[in-house]
């Protein structure tokens, strides 16, 4: 199984020398550990996972005897067992201020924040390590995505052209290590699996009373939803469960790093806005595999194409940001007319406007929309349609049109 080399791997090395504690968080089989154990070789770290029972009892039971059996610098795995470790952790850094003398990885990412936050205030550094970005796959630039005409330049010329037969077979394939690098042929093999396997145990461990079946209907009511607003009672109606089962699912999922949101955007220029989130994943490939599409053919002249399509670009755009440490205020509009812009990325006091399409010609009428954030208080910048066209281009001089490749 080839390795392939994660961005985080960087930001690891740089916080190593800076803070006592560093724990990296996000789903399970992403490639934490294995990152991880890649960097701590020929070094006297040590390694110690409490998914062994006999390892978490002992963290448990008696977190001080555990510190002494595994003295730093250590590898923790899967800390969130064991939140009980926390306050011990706390008073060892506190002792000695050894930078980098605790690396702890967890896969429950919110709950997991509320030990850390008590705990590790100021003397941990948090980072998020998410299925493989398409930068990381296809090798190239690892920059945070922004929409600047030269930065563009130098990350299209790192890049290898695709077309958008390629484009949605990296779609259809997800972003599991597993599956990109060869060790497994067949992803939905894989993707159903790691369904059984991790993520109905991760959510049974964490909402005792789970009925396997409604879990599956559940989970596949949220990917045939990907890409649109959040309608709680549709999901729980599909899935025929409550609608605060299905707000407490949602939650778990959120917490596993199997999705995320995009709140919408609002200052208080811009009225009559509406408050329901979008919902997207980090991994395509799971999506189609609980949508149950039999082929990236078959997905690109299907009814979900356009949903699948903008997922796979905004979760691509997010990841961008978190592999290089940094959390990207990413957003989308619309206001009561029904009048929507698909992502809007604040930074630097300005705001970049995004449609995503699949087309490969688009036109001015998909960016007269983004003349609605004229109203904000905040200053609009350069605008994007992110498409198939085959190269960089530009609409006119403030809205450029970039392939879905170069993200």
């Amino acid at each position: 199984m080839k390795y392939i080399k994660r961005n985080l791997e960087n930001i690891v090395d740089q916080v190593t020398k800076e803070y006592p504690v560093v724990l990296v968080t996000g789903p399970r089989q992403v490639g934490k550990t294995t990152m991880l154990q890649k960097l701590m070789q020929g070094t006297d770290r040590g390694y110690v996972t409490l998914d062994d029972l006999n390892e978490r009892n002992i963290a448990k039971t008696d977190p001080e005897l555990f510190l002494q059996l595994h003295k730093p610098p250590i590898l923790i795995d899967e800390i969130q067992y064991a939140p009980e470790l926390f306050p011990y952790i706390k008073i060892q850094v506190d002792k000695t201020h050894e930078p980098g003398a605790f690396w702890l990885t967890g896969s429950q990412i919110f709950k997991l924040m509320e030990g850390v936050q008590e705990s590790l205030a100021g003397r941990v550094a948090v980072l998020s390590l998410t299925t493989l970005s398409q930068a990381e796959i296809c090798g190239g630039i690892m920059e945070p995505f922004t929409i600047d005409m030269e930065a563009l330049s130098v990350r299209k010329e790192s890049r290898k052209e695709a077309d958008v037969r390629e484009v949605f077979e990296w779609i259809y394939r997800g972003s599991m290590p597993a599956v990109v690098s060869g060790a497994i042929n067949n992803s939905q093999i894989f993707y159903r699996s790691y369904l059984s396997t991790y993520i109905e145990r991760d959510v049974r461990e964490m909402s005792n009373a789970i009925d396997s079946l409604k879990f599956l209907r559940f989970i596949t009511a949220v990917a045939a939803r990907c890409s649109q607003m959040l309608n709680i009672a549709e999901v729980a109606r599909d899935a025929d469960i409550n609608q605060v089962q299905a707000k407490n699912w949602l939650g778990i999922l959120e917490m596993l790093g199997i999705i995320f949101y995009l709140h919408p955007y609002s200052n208080n220029m811009l009225k009559r806005l509406v408050k329901t989130p979008k919902l997207y994943f980090y991994d395509t490939g799971l999506v189609c595999y609980l949508t149950k599409w039999s082929s990236a053919q078959t997905l690109e002249s299907g009814a979900m194409n356009g949903a699948v399509l903008e997922n796979y670009v905004v979760a691509e755009i997010r990841k961008t940001y978190l592999n290089c440490g940094r959390e990207p205020y990413l957003y989308y509009y619309r206001d009561k007319d029904a009048k929507e812009i698909d992502v809007i990325l604040e930074h630097d006091g300005v705001l970049n406007p995004m449609e995503i399409k699949k087309t490969s010609n688009p036109g001015t009428e998909l960016v007269k929309v983004f003349e609605l954030l004229d109203r904000s208080s905040v200053k609009r910048s350069k605008g994007a349609v992110i498409c198939m066209k085959p190269g960089l281009g530009a609409i006119d001089r403030e809205n450029y049109v970039v392939p879905v490749w170069v993200i």
